[in-house]
């Protein structure tokens, strides 16, 4: 089974040119508000088998920039300038020569791979309709069902979907979250284009699921001498994958040099601090000079003794055991950070010491209240005292209240204050994580994500709770943004003494907050111990795995790391 690679390759190779030449883009969206300046003068080209990585925090215009490529900015988008592909100015050609050139010439990876699947279709289906609709213009005619069947195995092989043949029938709802970006990346190569637009294809995946991700990108150039454009705000990813980096800010392009020399020594000062906010393992860490656990003294405010948590089979299929006899204390005072991969296991638990998943199993102790056979009405008087910060603050808010609504909430159904008392503590709390007072009267989507996720952490303060639980806090915003929220946890954190759960699958964010780190795995707790031992000496084979497989923003170093995830896979 072949797929005209040949062809393909044949055309990069003769070609003198650059894959993708962009001079002088401009975008302006029109708003109610007046023009929005979102690109304003960047000029870029990437060479045959390149990887270019444009960076920069939320609101640069690199995303735009990607969608430009393609030819996929809205209507309320108005651009000026050139963006040649193989001499075809994407900008001012036809609607049908621009879907000619898209999937053949150019192909995108999207950010979320669940919204760019359909649900209803297989993915083999989808992967062969682009095949399908190419075809014609390719000159090969029409292709048959069952060509375009083998085709799209093909692509899934190219990409390690395990057992493609049988796979190829799936839908997207029966692969996991890092196996759809794979579908994804199957389905931008099945008609081999010479350029990949990569849109954040790593923010969602837990590190070893990245790290393959990564690698297969960079099989994709290295075998097939694909050009990639790299959109990504994680400076790790960068320092693995990219020959060379273009650094937008507000628009514009700020810095542009190899990925070795803008790491060595950035030029610009807006790259210096985008660079020194990137999170290091080992680097600011909580428990570094650490030799013994903090807080043993004070109050153990969760414990958990041979902790299960069960999932009932459904149409006659076995019970699904989430978290499988997991022992381990959180102390007041102590951050208890919990790492592991998608699927492990950490939300569930967090979840669990929320009184918002039943336990099933063992013993769960929290604030001294048993959650096994939890009852509501007992429990609630101590949700007062537990505060949760979620992934997703846009989906946690209610978009009809204010952001001062949203954090008096429950200040409002525990302690039934007065109107004038709910707005002061509210106000309060806003300014205590660095967001204006005024802001209580804006609505969830007038904030930024970073500021939403400030206000989050405002409302599970509200009640000055004995203990928090963080999920994923920080998994969505940028570094610089990200940054901030960490600093600002840490000062908060120190200055109320709350205990927290900080669940996270960045072991680099879990490193610079937490004093006692676990590992799951499949529901197990594989390791615990001080942070600085777990990542500095890890024992069990996964957490080494995990440790190998984290990327960091230091391309000589990483190069090294790569070689030692190999060999742990290999292991």
């Amino acid at each position: 089974m072949s797929t005209n690679i040949g062809s393909v390759s044949d055309q990069r190779a003769g070609g003198a040119g650059p894959v993708l030449d962009i001079e002088h883009l401009r975008v302006t969206f029109a708003t109610d508000a007046g023009d929005v300046y979102a690109v304003k003068d960047v000029s870029l080209e990437v060479n045959p088998g390149e990887v270019v990585a444009i960076v920069g925090e939320s609101g640069s215009g690199k995303t735009v920039t990607a969608k430009t490529i393609l030819g996929l900015l809205p209507e309320t988008a108005i651009s000026s300038g050139a963006v040649l592909i193989n001499g075809n100015n994407v900008i001012s050609v036809s609607a049908a020569k621009l879907r000619e050139i898209r999937g053949r010439d150019v192909a995108m990876v999207f950010q979320e791979p669940s919204t760019a699947l359909n649900p209803v279709f297989t993915v083999g289906w989808q992967i062969a309709e682009g095949i399908r609709a190419h075809a014609k213009h390719g000159g090969a005619g029409k292709v048959s069902a069952k060509e375009a069947k083998e085709r799209a195995i093909d692509a899934l092989r190219k990409v390690g979907i395990p057992d493609p043949e049988t796979r190829v029938n799936y839908y997207p709802h029966q692969f996991s979250g890092g196996q759809k970006q794979r579908v994804v990346i199957a389905a931008a190569l099945a008609l081999n284009p010479g350029l990949i637009v990569a849109d954040e294809p790593t923010t969602a995946l837990d590190v070893t699921v990245q790290a393959e991700i990564l690698e297969l990108l960079r099989g994709l150039r290295d075998q097939y001498g694909t050009s990639i454009v790299l959109i990504t705000h994680n400076m790790g990813v960068v320092a693995d994958l990219a020959d060379r980096v273009v650094v937008m800010y507000q628009g514009d392009v700020v810095e542009e040099a190899s990925s070795r020399v803008l790491f060595a020594e950035p030029k610009q000062d807006y790259t210096k601090k985008l660079l020194a906010a990137v999170p290091h393992l080992g680097r600011n860490s909580a428990s570094a000079g650490m030799t013994e656990r903090a807080h043993q003294g004070g109050k153990v405010l969760v414990e958990a003794k041979n902790l299960t948590i069960e999932y009932p089979g459904r149409l006659g299929s076995p019970a699904f055991k989430a978290v499988d006899g997991v022992n381990f204390t959180l102390s007041e005072g102590e951050v208890f950070g919990l790492v592991g991969e998608s699927g492990s296991g950490k939300t569930t638990i967090g979840r669990a010491i929320a009184g918002l998943n039943k336990t099933t199993g063992g013993s769960l102790k929290v604030l001294d209240y048993e959650m096994l056979n939890l009852k509501e009405r007992t429990f609630k008087p101590l949700r007062k005292q537990i505060g949760f910060v979620f992934q997703d603050p846009a989906a946690s808010f209610n978009p009809q209240l204010t952001i001062g609504e949203c954090i008096a909430e429950p200040l409002v159904i525990h302690t039934k204050p007065t109107p004038a008392q709910a707005r002061q503590r509210t106000r309060e709390l806003l300014e205590s994580v660095q967001l204006p007072a005024a802001y209580a009267d804006r609505y969830p989507h007038e904030l930024s994500g970073g500021q939403r996720q400030r206000a989050s952490l405002a409302r599970a303060l509200i009640l000055n709770p004995k203990l928090l639980i963080a999920d994923e806090p920080t998994s969505a915003l940028d570094v610089s943004v990200q940054a901030k929220v960490l600093e600002l946890f840490k000062e908060i954190q120190a200055e109320f003494g709350f205990a927290c759960l900080f669940i996270s699958h960045d072991l680099a964010v879990v490193d610079i907050l937490s004093h006692w780190v676990g590992v799951l795995y499949k529901g197990k707790m594989v390791e615990q111990g001080l942070g600085n031992q777990v990542m500095g000496n890890p024992q069990h084979d996964y957490t080494k795995r995990l440790i190998a497989s984290l990327p960091v923003p230091d391309p000589e170093e990483q190069a090294r790391r790569r070689e030692e995830f190999r060999a742990v896979l290999g292991a």
